[in-house]
Parts: structure tokens; sequence; C-alpha cells
């Protein structure tokens, strides 16, 4: 970047809005999207994956569940980093490991590159995705922060929905033997488009960054256990191994830990990993949390289940389960831009009404499930997955908007980082009390068409949990000002 531009950057008024900020978005919201796809797409491409690699189901399980689990580790400290030495810094380097890590797994000649690949995949996500937050934070104020929150939305929905549309797109196309390495070689050449698009772009570090440029080691050291340790044992479920159970008494111990290391830090005038202070003194922060993390918990695992069970289930190709979702991923498209241009009038009613929707569309695909493998049209299973991504959609951008409507732009990057941390942790817990649901409920009755309602069931319930906390938060906490310009 010139030295023009920076010096336009440090010079500008704080209340003047930055010109390139929805070209900004635009390249923050292509990275997002990239990134978040990898935790989906590869769902559909396990047995293809099995096929060219010729290894065992536990082993590939690994890819999937790695990448999800790194990238849970370095959310927190990747949006810190972004906060003290600026967005695009941060982004360059999480995007050229990503790029480096994408051609690595695609040429992959044995799973344990593989897995290992898809670590590197997930460390560097983790530095990029909370960047986008703190972006938004930092660009966008008024109504406009609730209209780009809604686009950030949009892209976590339908990232999430449609990636195995694509995975099964790429596999259909490339054959079911070295299909899968497509699912990854793709990030080479758009990851290297964005890396100039983010070069030319992407803000330096801002005046209103944190002075102290330090990361807290140890903080990020005991929050790193304490994900690990709620981490490793459910996504160790998936793969049929108990004992890793046992770390989970290792989570109040390390989290306390971090708490007293994080209290020390603010006390001392250094700068905290994540400011504590947040979780108690701004309006909707930590319940934004809640909800998003028990939203990520019921919703997550349905796109798994389903898949599983199209495919297994009902014989039915990649592809086909594939396009059978994608009707989620259009109610999502639909309803989070819209959601996020009215957040900043209607508020916190508005994520209560959207869980309603999604849960009555969940339910009503458990009454058409007994049907499914029978002569059922494709619209009777569409219907309920497109009023689901309706209500699914006008959750995740007012619950975003929300949450961080009161944090300063300058914490903007480790406060979205940690609220992307429950989603990424309720996402796993989730997808795995889901499939086991399934699989008990398989090996109890050997009908999938009953074992698919048990999982949607118990989605439903997880469901109805971030709902209470969306009702609790409407009624009991102080007003948050969406629109709020911090």
């Amino acid at each position: 970047m010139s030295q023009e531009t920076e010096e336009r950057e440090r010079t500008a008024p704080e209340d003047t809005p930055d010109p390139r900020r929805w070209r900004i978005l635009g390249v923050t919201l292509v990275v997002g999207f990239m990134v978040l796809l990898d935790v989906t797409i590869v769902n559909v491409a396990i047995p293809s994956m099995r096929a060219g690699l010729g290894t065992t189901a536990g082993a590939v399980q690994w890819v999937v569940s790695g990448y999800a689990l790194a990238l849970g580790l370095v959310l927190v400290s990747g949006g810190r980093l972004g906060d003290a030495h600026g967005r695009r810094v941060v982004m360059l380097v999480g995007l050229a490991g990503f790029v480096l890590a994408s051609a690595a797994a695609g040429l992959a000649p044995h799973v344990a590159v593989l897995v290992g690949a898809r670590l590197v995949q997930g460390f560097a996500a983790g530095l990029l995705t909370p960047q986008s937050s703190g972006l938004i934070q930092s660009l966008f104020h008024g109504p406009e922060r609730g209209v780009a929150f809604g686009l950030f939305g949009f892209t976590v929905s339908v990232s999430s929905a449609i990636g195995p549309v694509l995975g099964g797109l790429l596999i259909a196309f490339f054959g079911a033997e070295n299909g899968w390495r497509w699912i990854f070689l793709v990030n080479v050449p758009i990851g290297l488009v964005l890396l100039v698009a983010i070069a030319r772009l992407v803000p330096g570090r801002l005046d209103d960054a944190p002075r102290d440029t330090r990361l807290d080691l140890p903080g990020a050291a005991l929050l790193g256990v304490t994900v690990l340790a709620l981490l490793y044992p459910v996504v160790s479920l998936e793969s049929g191994r108990r004992w890793p159970l046992l770390l989970l008494l290792l989570v109040p111990v390390a989290g306390a830990a971090f708490v007293r290391r994080e209290r020390r830090v603010v006390h001392s005038g250094g700068e905290p990993l994540l400011d504590l202070g947040l979780l108690r003194g701004t309006p909707g922060y930590a319940s934004g949390i809640l909800v998003g993390s028990l939203y990520f918990t019921g919703f997550t695992g349905v796109f798994l289940v389903l898949s599983v069970f199209l495919q297994e289930g009902l014989d039915y190709t990649p592809l086909h389960a594939g396009l059978l979702l994608t009707p989620f991923a259009v109610g999502s498209a639909v309803a989070s831009p819209l959601a996020g241009r009215l957040v900043s009038r209607v508020g916190r009613p508005i994520t209560v009404v959207a869980l309603g929707v999604m849960m009555a569309g969940l339910v009503a695909l458990t009454v058409v499930v007994p049907a499914l493998d029978g002569d059922l049209p494709w619209w009777a299973l569409a219907a309920p997955l497109l009023v689901a991504g309706l209500g699914g959609g006008a959750v995740v951008s007012p619950n975003i908007t929300l949450s961080l409507a009161e944090v300063p732009p300058r914490m903007g990057g480790a406060a979205g980082g940690a609220l992307q941390t429950g989603q990424r942790i309720g996402a796993a817990i989730g997808a795995a009390v889901l499939m086991t649901t399934y699989q008990v409920a398989v090996a109890r009755t050997d009908d999938p068409g009953t074992s698919l309602r048990w999982a949607l069931g118990a989605s439903v319930a997880l469901l109805l949990a971030a709902w209470a906390a969306a009702v609790w938060s409407w009624r009991y906490e102080p007003e948050v000002s969406a629109s709020s310009g911090s």
C-alpha cells in the first residue's frame, strides 16, 4: 500500500466513513465464505477420501474434526492480534498459510499429511475469521453496521448450508477417487487473488488500536488449554474414543486460571487477551455469546445428520443429497440481509421470532420423515428446510450485531473471536450430539427414518434453549442499540 494511502488512514477524521468500506467488506466476506465453507464442504467427501487414500473412516474423520478443532483454538488470539497489529497484516499472514495448507491437502499422498495440512488450515482460518467482525466494527456505524453484519450473517449461514452442494458437485465432476482433492485445490487460485485484494484495500493499524501490541502468551496458552480440553473430547466421540472425556475435568481448572490471569493483566495496566469486563459491563455481549453458542449447537449437526441419512439411509449420491439441502441455503440467503436491515429498529425480538420459525421448520421435517423412503415428492422435504432456513438466516446476523453493538472497535477482533469461539464449540458439540443420537437410534431400531426423527428432536430441544436465552435477553437485559456507533 502506498505512503499516501497510509497517510490518509492516519489523518482521516474519526467520524468520516472510509469510502472503500463496502469494497473492503466484499473482500473480507469472500475470505470468510471460503474459510467457513471448509468446515462443512468435506462432510460429503469422506467416502471419496477413504477410496482415494485407502484409509479408515476413523482416520478420515480427523480431516473434518482437526480443522474445526484448530479453528476454535486460535479465534480469540487471532482477533487480539488483529486489534493490536492491524487487520491487513494478520489477514495476509493467515491467508498465505491457508493457501499453502490447501495446496498441501489437495496434493497429500497419505492421510497423515492430509490431517496435518487440515490442522494448519484450521490455525490459519482462526487468524482470518475474527478480522471480519473487527473490520465491520471499525468501518461501519449506525444502521450501516446492521446491514454489514447482515451480509456477514448471510455469509456464515450460506457457507455452512451450501458446503455439501459444492462438495457434491466437485466430486461428481472430478470423480469419486480424486474429486476430494479439488475441494482443497480450488482454494489456491481464489486465495491468491484475495491476497492481492487484501494488500490493496484492507486498512492497517487504526489510531484507536491498543498501544500495547504484545500478545498475552500465558493467557493465550490457558485459553487454548481450556478450549482444547472441551473440544478434543467432543470431536473424539465421532471416532468412537471415550478416554478423552477425562480431559473435561481440566475445563473448569484451566478456565478459572485464564480468568485470574486476565484480571491480573488488567490490574497491572496491560492489554489482556480478552477484556472480561465486556462480559459484565457490555449490554448484550454475554447473552449474545450464549444465544449464538446454543443456536450453533442445535443447528450445525442437522446438515451432517441429513447428509448421512440421505446417502446411507436412502442411497442418494453426494450431489443429490447436497441439492436436497439447498432450500435451507436459499432461505438463509433471503433472510440474513433482510434481518440485518431490520435489527436496528426491531432489536432482540427478531432473534426470538426467527428461532421460533426455524424450530417450526424442523418440527415439520420430523412429520414428513417417515415417508422419505417412499414416493414423497422432493418439495415435501424442501418446504420445511426452506422455512428452517428463513428462520436460521434471521438469527445469525441480528445476534452478531446486538452482541457487538456496544463493544469498542479497538476490542472488536478479540470480542468477535470470543463470540465465534462459542459458535465453533457449539457446532462441535451439536454435531457430536446429533450424530451420536442418530447412530445409537439406528443401532437400536435399524430404521434410518426413526433415527433421523430422534436426531431432529434433539436439535429442536437445543434450539429451545437458545430461544429461552433470547427471550431472557429481550425481557430482562438493558436495551441494546443495534445502531450504536461505538
